[in-house]
């Protein structure tokens, strides 16, 4: 089980050290390195496309395809999300670090979802449709800003043990010279 991350004196870190290095050596960081930023670049084209159809009433099928195109990227790097998430933590998802952003992800997984199967169904009209998705891509936004905020603090966390690792390492042999 997880440790209770409460009751220690200092905060987890985002990462142990064993945690870092499968981090650092699992090809699932490269594929999580390489669709989270495709899937941000569908995401702003579809964003486009979506209002344009919105405020104009054209472009219904290039607005359609590139929702769906958008949702099954997020699909897939849920997926591998979870395989990286298995690797670097031993579990499939709400690891400690990351669990507040894999719960906000569940809610950006069930709109999208939603808007697929309002797709399907043709219920609500494409309007209702295309502002379903825009409610969906707003969920989307803030979990990639979890997601990128995490990552800075991982950098910084990291950054700050490495520097007291130093710090410690310099110091160490001085005393010993002096004792």
């Amino acid at each position: 089980m997880h440790e209770n991350v409460a009751s220690s004196a200092s905060p987890r870190p985002l990462y142990t050290p064993e945690e870092r290095v499968r981090r650092d050596s699992t090809r699932w960081t490269l594929v999580q390195g390489i669709l989270a930023p495709v899937q941000f670049f569908v995401f702003l084209v579809s964003v486009v496309l979506v209002v344009r159809f919105l405020q104009t009433g054209e472009g219904e099928t290039a607005a359609t395809v590139s929702i769906v195109i958008k949702t099954l990227l997020l699909y897939t790097i849920m997926i591998t999300g979870c395989i990286w998430e298995k690797v670097v933590f031993g579990c499939y998802l709400f690891a400690p670090s990351f669990f507040w952003e894999d719960m906000f992800s569940m809610m950006v997984l069930a709109l999208h979802t939603t808007y697929l199967f309002a797709l399907y169904t043709g219920n609500p009209s494409v309007h209702g449709q295309m502002v379903l998705a825009l409610v969906a891509y707003v969920t989307y936004a803030i979990n990639a800003g979890q997601f990128l905020l995490k990552l800075r603090a991982a950098r910084l966390q990291h950054a700050k043990m490495t520097q007291q690792a130093a710090l410690s390492s310099s110091i160490l042999p001085s005393q010993g010279a002096h004792a």
